[in-house]
């Protein structure tokens, strides 16, 4: 699943929650940021009230490293990949963020979903224009894509569904 919205909108703050309920629940959740270190992502924790969880951190942006890290110990049910324009990998040459660089990580990962069943969430930043950053194709490559979408001086965000593979696009999610 890809999940895009403006830098600050609250993906990070949604995924988290969403994480911590998880957790509770019994699932393994492994979160990988690319922009934040572990000490900023467990701040946010602390403030949504999810520091108390067994969310498994990591601050990680080379893709054969966050592989590793997943493929550690039990499979995750959930692995979310927060942002995918900061993903790089040794076998790309382009430099990360590059439309070579998003595309060889996320095929990566999607890689890793589909030999471990695990759920992964990417996300990623939109562009001034609306659409995700980086090469158009990630859209095509993932099952479901929703953009998280608000006015910052606003209480309510809302998620949106664009591409589902199995089910419906016609529901939106007002948080």
């Amino acid at each position: 699943m890809l999940i895009g919205g403006d830098p600050g909108i609250g993906k990070s703050t949604v995924l988290m929650q969403a994480a911590a309920a998880l957790s509770r629940q019994g699932h393994r959740i492994i979160y990988v940021s690319g922009e934040e270190a572990v000490a900023q992502v467990r701040l946010r924790a602390q403030r949504l009230g999810a520091a108390d969880t067994e969310v498994l951190l990591a601050a990680e942006t080379n893709v054969e490293d966050i592989l590793a890290t997943l493929g550690e110990g039990k499979r995750p049910d959930l692995a979310i990949i927060d942002l995918i324009q900061t993903l790089w990998s040794d076998t790309a040459d382009p430099a990360p963020g590059t439309v070579t660089q998003v595309r060889t990580g996320v095929q990566a990962m999607i890689r890793f979903a589909k030999q471990t069943g695990a759920a992964i969430v990417l996300v990623g930043h939109v562009t001034k224009d609306g659409q995700i950053a980086g090469p158009r194709v990630v859209e095509h490559m993932v099952d479901a894509v929703l953009y998280f979408e608000g006015d910052r001086g606003h209480h309510y965000r809302i998620l949106r569904t664009v591409k589902n593979r199995f089910g419906p696009t016609d529901e939106i999610g007002v948080f």
